[in-house]
């Protein structure tokens, strides 16, 4: 075989948390050794880890990893990359799209990398506010561009599943550095994004 995906865990950890996650099962009234529940506890520390895995990856050495010396100095705009994350105050997911520009200022980089930037913040417990700033603070810092953009649009399992339960309400949170801050800028940005 060519290629071959391989998910690694760290086992003590892992241990860890299946033991508080049998307990949990334990505490709601479960039985966690009945069939359908007797893995669950290594799935959920196994799940709980990759949905987490954004605290072990550092946004700015992947932006560097693929900084080039180029002359470009238009808007390049990575639209529509969607994001899955976790609200910290319940630990329910959220999801979305984020859209992010930014001006260079004689540095490009990858395209994949600002989509793996979103990630990196997004696989952490987050609010979506924090999500918005750590992207462009994150491309801001790598690439020392002349402005960065940044508009996620998310729904919020804490708002659908419980609480007020709102099924069709989206968040949206914007943040704008340097020539973004201008209105011409920002509404050129805006307008191609199709907002």
């Amino acid at each position: 075989m060519a290629y071959n995906k391989i998910e690694s865990y760290d086992e003590k950890i892992t241990a860890d948390l299946k033991d508080n996650y049998k307990r949990c099962l334990e505490l709601l009234g479960e039985d966690s050794e009945r069939e359908g529940l007797e893995k669950t506890p290594e799935r959920m520390a196994k799940a709980m880890q990759f949905l987490t895995q954004g605290y072990q990856q550092d946004a700015k050495e992947i932006l560097l990893g693929a900084r080039f010396t180029e002359s470009y100095s238009e808007m390049v705009i990575v639209k529509d990359i969607e994001l899955y994350s976790m609200c910290e105050h319940h630990m329910l997911p959220f999801f979305g799209k984020a859209h992010v520009a930014y001006i260079p200022n004689g540095y490009i980089t990858g395209l994949s990398k600002i989509a793996r930037v979103v990630d990196v913040f997004a696989r952490r417990l987050q609010v979506q506010e924090r999500l918005t700033h750590q992207i462009l603070d994150a491309i801001q810092d790598a690439l020392q561009p002349e402005g960065v953009a940044v508009v996620i649009e998310a729904q919020h399992l804490c708002m659908m599943m419980r609480g007020v339960q709102k099924q069709n309400s989206i968040t949206t949170t914007s943040a704008f550095s340097g020539q973004f801050a201008d209105g011409t800028t920002r509404d050129e940005f805006l307008k191609l994004i199709g907002r």
